[in-house]
């Protein structure tokens, strides 16, 4: 079975595809997704990089960090993916710009030593203080 799945931003001027099952699912507590995206955390889902691809403009890239490149659309600010030199034949894409998001639930919590204090968000899921990316 193909794994196809596509999203964008919210004004449509970036478009992606992937060839990849939905797996590798994180809500993502630390300081720099909060403060990048403006939300109180930021879901997460890993591909490999080959099989990922722009299908309709350029995006804008922001280093946030020394080993970190986050994609996110010049016209409307949404931000689309992550490449991080730690994992480099990955890359991250956010669930919520997927057109079905719904299809991929987190499978865990990760940076949580950074999450709001007040936050409760799927309890259930296991929790890694940092990220283990293996």
């Amino acid at each position: 079975m193909q794994h196809i799945h596509q999203g964008g931003c919210h004004c449509g001027q970036l478009r992606y595809r992937f060839k990849a099952p939905l797996q590798n699912i994180a809500h993502c507590h630390c300081s720099i997704c909060r403060r990048t995206s403006g939300g109180i955390v930021t879901s997460w889902l890993t591909v490999p990089l080959a099989a990922f691809e722009w299908l309709h403009g350029v995006p804008a890239e922001y280093a946030s960090s020394a080993t970190c490149t986050r994609y996110f659309c010049p016209h409307c600010g949404a931000q689309l993916a992550l490449f991080t030199e730690l994992s480099p034949q990955s890359l991250d894409i956010t669930v919520a710009t997927l057109d079905h998001p719904e299809a991929a639930p987190a499978d865990r919590h990760i940076w949580v030593k950074n999450r709001l204090p007040w936050l409760r968000l799927d309890p259930q899921l296991p929790e890694e203080d940092e990220e283990v990316i293996g």
